[in-house]
């Protein structure tokens, strides 16, 4: 094969990838709108919506530096389309038990943390497939190609979601998510470049071997272990939000949680905002560098939640919630593509899934619960909310207090 036979087959392979992660985004976001609703319907309970944040998110806690450590090892693509396959699998129950008068809160917080573990070990398996699949020359290109295609999916897809739950039952709409996981599971199955250079696994010596070595690169490369530090905090405020925003939307903005097209404006501000960091964070990071935009960024953020948090009426929340995804976006595209840049390419699952593990995975369910808690204790999502963005706070002094961001301006 001559070397522009092989580029463009680089590119359709590129081109079938993005199509597939697209696809595989979309189905999510529907599950990632619909679980929380319906869980809100059938309970109205604030800590039993928490509970599916909760359970999305504690799975990269448990399972990540297996994971990772298996990625760098196996088949990428295979293991990522077994995963896929699997997902649809699980998601089919829920669909199922509620057209039979049988489906629950723990039923459906269970699929979540089912569906979310598959995540994991599909993430896992993604982390190393890019640098493999474009080459680190053209990573930042294409991952903010990649992020700029499924933030636009988050951005049109939440709103959709909200519009088609106010006339039809979230429960249904998980049969969509497991549509896009077999199309998914498809194109990634179409792909013949490689992915990976797999390794047998001889025993679990091998893999604690494994997982020690990506711990150990993350915690030597000063700039990543204080990007991972700080990512952790900046992940409780975003899982309070996600965790406290259809109580928040109920109860603080008058959104009832079906039949109120403002929801669907709601569920799409994030993404917003996110696809808008897609498009400046390669400028950004090609002219400041990445520990000048995590210092600039991470203030930004906190910001956006404090406007979160003063915003009364939901127009205001909605403008607030674009600003806030913006910077939350910029500081997570920031660090993901810092860490791919500068990790060897055999080490790239273990590392990228273990920071990812330490900062969202610790993040996310903790921002979560903790929102939970604060908000059925004092009866008021405000302060939930609330108490995930102080956490954001001292991320944020905790990055300028740390000398390492500063010094490599």
């Amino acid at each position: 094969m001559t070397s522009i036979e092989e580029l463009h087959a680089s590119e359709r392979d590129f081109s079938r990838y993005l199509l597939a992660r697209v696809l595989s985004v979309a189905g999510a976001v529907v599950s990632a709108v619909s679980l929380p609703v319906l869980v809100y319907q059938l309970t109205g309970s604030a800590g039993w919506t928490s509970a599916v944040a909760v359970a999305e998110a504690l799975p990269y806690l448990v399972f990540g530096l297996l994971a990772g450590a298996l990625a760098d090892r196996l088949d990428r693509r295979a293991m990522m389309v077994a995963l896929d396959l699997g997902v649809a699998a699980v998601l089919l129950s829920v669909p199922l038990a509620w057209w039979a008068g049988v489906l629950s809160a723990p039923h459906v917080v269970a699929v979540a943390f089912a569906t979310q573990t598959a995540f994991v070990f599909f993430d896992a398996a993604n982390f190393g497939a890019l640098p493999a699949l474009v080459g680190k020359d053209r990573l930042t290109a294409a991952y903010s190609t990649l992020f700029g295609r499924t933030t636009a999916v988050e951005l049109v897809v939440p709103g959709l979601t909200g519009l088609v739950i106010a006339v039809v039952a979230p429960a249904g709409l998980l049969a969509v998510n497991a549509l896009t996981a077999v199309g998914s599971a498809l194109l990634l199955r179409s792909i013949v470049s490689n992915m990976a250079n797999p390794r047998p696994v001889r025993g679990a010596g091998e893999l604690v071997a494994d997982v020690r070595e990506g711990l150990r690169f993350l915690w030597r490369e000063p700039i990543i272990r204080t990007l991972t530090l700080v990512g952790a905090t900046h992940s409780v405020a975003s899982g309070a939000w996600v965790a406290v925003l259809v109580p928040f939307a109920d109860r603080v903005l008058g959104v009832a949680p079906r039949g109120d097209v403002r929801l669907a404006a709601l569920f799409s501000c994030w993404g917003a905002g996110a696809i808008v960091a897609s498009r400046l964070v390669p400028r950004l990071t090609a002219r400041w560098g990445g520990a000048r935009l995590a210092l600039t960024a991470l203030p930004l953020s906190l910001l956006g939640g404090v406007f979160v948090l003063v915003s009364g009426h939901w127009l205001l929340v909605c403008a607030a919630a674009v600003y806030w995804g913006a910077a939350h976006a910029t500081v997570v595209l920031n660090g993901i593509t810092y860490r791919q840049q500068v990790c060897p390419e055999e080490l790239q699952s273990r590392v990228n899934t273990t920071a990812r593990m330490l900062a969202w995975g610790v993040g996310q369910p903790v921002g979560a619960a903790l929102a939970g808690t604060v908000s059925v204790a004092v009866g008021d999502p405000r302060a939930g909310l609330g108490a995930g963005v102080l956490v954001l706070l001292s991320g944020v002094v905790l990055a300028w207090v740390t000398p390492v961001l500063r010094s490599a301006v």
